[in-house]
């Protein structure tokens, strides 16, 4: 089965061995590294708990790995937090407050300012990304329309500050690797021919070398699951969503 926690340790052993080095989205902005490396990103929507079990297995197999927190989530999780950046990863601010203001900037930006400053409570927060909202008519990122997330001391935002053109984006959404179809937003501008639809066959790629150089894979934890039940809830309420997606789309 795909998408279980015995997986993901084998695609991040694999790509160990096939020399790929892990950095945060923060230290690709920094440094800007050569070379084959993966940006571990962790988009945090629901199920906050579930980021703890990844952040373990990304620390056991030292890959330094970045996790976006919507405000909705951190209510109530301060020693989850708290245990993620004592494993030596990166918290960073997953905005959804453009949508959460139902579109009316000034509050939105009122907002982002007040949740940036919580997360900072447990991590000096330098980066951030938009969370998709694909049940609404608002996205998050116009709100950088109207103001300069660098003002903040924001150093990266994906969307904005990945060169998708050099760096290969894999996402988890629609709880497939090829979901496009069932992605409103999580989506890239590329002219990268390589599509894998399981996480075997990212694995063959890594051990094949077919894969590309750079890459930065964003998984949602609360997909990742060795439990049966939880599997196929997810597995279940996935695919309802994505018909939904798809009626969205068109």
């Amino acid at each position: 089965m795909d998408f279980t926690l015995k997986i993901y340790k084998q695609l991040l052993s694999a790509l160990q061995n096939a020399g790929y080095k892990f950095v945060t989205f923060e230290e690709y902005c920094d440094l800007s590294p050569k070379g084959k490396f993966v940006i571990l990103r962790h988009d945090i929507d629901r199920m906050p708990k579930k980021a703890m079990e990844i952040a373990k297995i990304d620390c056991y197999y030292k890959a330094r790995s970045t996790f976006f927190f919507q405000s909705k989530t951190f209510i109530n999780q301060r020693l989850l937090i708290e245990q993620i950046v004592k494993c030596n990863h990166e918290i960073g601010y997953h905005y959804d407050d453009l949508v959460q203001a139902n579109g009316t900037v000034k509050k939105a930006i009122d907002s982002f300012s007040s949740n940036l400053a919580h997360f900072r409570q447990f991590y000096p927060v330098r980066t951030v990304c938009m969370h998709g909202s694909p049940a609404s008519k608002y996205d998050n990122r116009d709100l950088w329309k109207h103001y300069n997330y660098r003002d903040f001391g924001i150093i990266g935002e994906p969307y904005f500050d990945v060169d998708f053109e050099d760096v290969f984006y894999l996402t988890d959404t629609g709880r497939c690797w090829d979901g496009d179809k069932y992605s409103v937003r999580d989506k890239v501008k590329s002219s990268f021919t390589q599509s894998y639809h399981s996480t075997n066959d990212i694995i063959r790629a890594a051990q094949n070398g077919t894969l590309p150089p750079r890459i930065m894979i964003t998984t949602h934890p609360q997909r990742w699951t060795d439990n049966p039940v939880e599997w196929l809830i997810e597995w279940v309420m996935q695919n309802l969503k994505n018909v939904v997606k798809r009626w969205v789309m068109r």
